[in-house]
């Protein structure tokens, strides 16, 4: 968003109107452009100084916006407006609803179906890890079956291997979650303007339920796994 001000606007409303970005919600930063500045810069894009044959610079001074995340919307920036254009110093208020618009129905689409091809990839891993635990449990039925008939409870039973597959369910996840900042850092370091790790709250709760549920799916599959298998009658085990 470029807020551009009138001519008769000063230093001290410029201080004001920083003191009130600052102090608001939805800006997350801005830059103060004066109208030499903006002079220069159209000057070195178009090749020509216009002012030569004006004799004189139309432009005015101007900031430009740049909005935190959640109010990147037609309504967050709707509401900022609202808000900018209650400064009598203000002259108008531009930004691109269109273009608003697009992007906020393309990350719709892109949200969309990162959820099913990673509610797809869930599936595939649960199924994967669950049967890797019962191949696992499946090949010591003898002796799970052995200790039962020693007097072995089940709990004393299902310790041992719960213990193993979380070990490896950490592990798993640990890989996991280097894996994750690898990829992250790569895409911080490609495209800072992402600002990936901005949110470190967030992004060490995604990290910690990776490594959580690598622990937490292991430990359901192999007490189901080892809960069938204690169940089983003896003849039943052939």
């Amino acid at each position: 968003m470029t807020v551009f001000f009138k001519n008769e606007a000063n230093d001290s409303v410029f201080k004001a109107f920083e003191e009130t970005m600052r102090a608001g919600k939805y800006a997350k930063d801005f830059k103060f452009v004066s109208k030499e500045k903006a002079a220069k810069n159209h000057k070195e894009i178009v090749g020509e100084d216009f002012m030569q044959f004006l004799g004189m610079n139309p432009l005015q001074n101007s900031y430009d916006i740049h909005l935190k995340a959640e109010y990147v919307t037609n309504p967050g920036f709707t509401s900022m407006e609202r808000t900018i254009r209650k400064n009598t110093f203000v002259a108008d208020v531009v930004y691109d609803k269109q273009l608003i618009t697009l992007v906020n129905d393309n990350i719709k689409k892109i949200c969309f179906w990162v959820l099913i091809i990673t509610g797809v990839f869930m599936v595939i891993s649960v199924l994967l890890i669950n049967s890797s635990m019962r191949l696992s449990i499946y090949a010591n039925r003898f002796i799970i079956k052995t200790m039962q008939m020693v007097g072995a409870t089940k709990s004393f039973i299902r310790k041992p291997f719960i213990r193993r597959s979380m070990l490896l369910g950490l592990i798993g996840g640990v890989l996991a979650v280097i894996a994750l900042l690898v990829v992250l850092l790569n895409l911080s370091t490609a495209y800072p303007g992402l600002d990936i790790f901005n949110q470190m709250e967030l992004t060490i709760i995604v990290l910690v339920a990776v490594l959580g549920m690598g622990i937490v799916i292991t430990w359901i599959s192999t007490y189901f796994a080892t809960q069938r298998f204690l169940n089983l009658r003896t003849d039943d085990l052939y």
